[in-house]
């Protein structure tokens, strides 16, 4: 008797101590707010540049949706880190990711996930929804390194930003994924050659919200547009030719959402940091928020939260 009591005892704190290492792990569930997410990230895009481009599809996306043009990037604003971020929940003390093109952590990450990187919003869908089907299709090159590639049924790398966003179009009308990430490489372009808040810089920027125009399209033309989540994002903005710094035209960047779930209340008053895309993302699809991402979601947004 005395052997079974142990037996069961040992048996009931392993049991718990399962369950703490569980709930350590992940936290929050509910169902998903929407079909799908397409998160689009135009480089460079800095949050001034609604000061005086043109862009009615991101403005009708502002105002039937909800946004901030005071989300913040980590630091240094530049590219790697803070697409790393944007996508793995995390700043770059956890990541490690840490420099412009950082192709591999120079910071030991905190955590190493099955992809054998810190873990993306991708290695989270995949763990928790194994049958959904997952995409990134990107301009820059380096956005490659960023994901877990084992982890995406697309993994498409354009020569233009009409390229990347016909693949990607293509892929989320055939395959209907549950997430979506389209990198646009302009403005940056222009910001680097020309110079941030140029002429030749906003035309780029208009460039970049005539194609949101027709990623909108494509979604209501073929009835998508009612189950799916848009969020549009940038890793950081730029002064004269360059950004990393700590001034607000390059730590300032605009983030919107709209769609299916989201309230129409235009104006977000929370304060945003790019690593609270990915959390948003994992709520918005339903998915347990890793305890150890440091994002939090931007519940403001949806309907009926606060």
């Amino acid at each position: 008797m005395r052997h079974f009591v142990k037996v069961l005892g040992i048996s009931i704190v392993g049991i718990l101590f399962l369950n703490s290492c569980k709930s350590s792990q992940f936290s929050g569930t509910h169902k998903p707010i929407a079909k799908r997410v397409i998160l689009i990230g135009s480089d460079g895009f800095g949050a001034y540049a609604f000061s005086k481009a043109k862009v009615p599809n991101l403005r009708k996306l502002m105002m039937e949706g909800a946004y901030s043009l005071e989300a913040r990037s980590v630091l240094p604003s530049s590219s790697a880190v803070n697409w790393a971020s944007m996508i793995m929940g995390s700043g770059p003390e956890l990541h490690g990711y840490t420099e412009w093109g950082s192709k591999t952590p120079e910071l030991p990450s905190r955590i190493i996930g099955k992809g054998n990187i810190y873990p993306t919003i991708f290695s989270v869908l995949d763990e928790q929804r194994p049958k959904a089907k997952k995409g990134v299709s990107y301009t820059w090159g380096g956005i490659g390194y960023l994901f877990e590639k084992n982890m995406v049924e697309l993994d498409f790398n354009g020569k233009t930003d009409k390229e990347t966003v016909a693949k990607a179009m293509k892929f989320v009308v055939k395959e209907k994924p549950m997430l979506t990430f389209i990198h646009l490489t302009h403005p940056d372009n222009e910001g680097h050659e020309v110079g941030h808040g140029t002429p030749e810089y906003y035309k780029a920027v208009e460039g970049v919200d005539a194609l949101v125009g027709d990623i909108v399209a494509t979604l209501e033309k073929k009835g998508m547009l009612d189950d799916t989540i848009l969020i549009f994002s940038s890793d950081h903005g730029g002064i004269n030719k360059g950004h990393g710094g700590k001034t607000l035209a390059e730590v300032e960047i605009p983030w919107i959402i709209y769609g299916k779930g989201i309230s129409a209340k235009g104006k977000l008053s929370s304060s945003i940091v790019t690593y609270d895309t990915a959390a948003t993302i994992a709520y918005a699809l339903g998915l347990q928020i890793p305890d150890f991402w440091r994002g939090k979601p931007v519940k403001e947004a949806f309907i009926n939260e606060k």
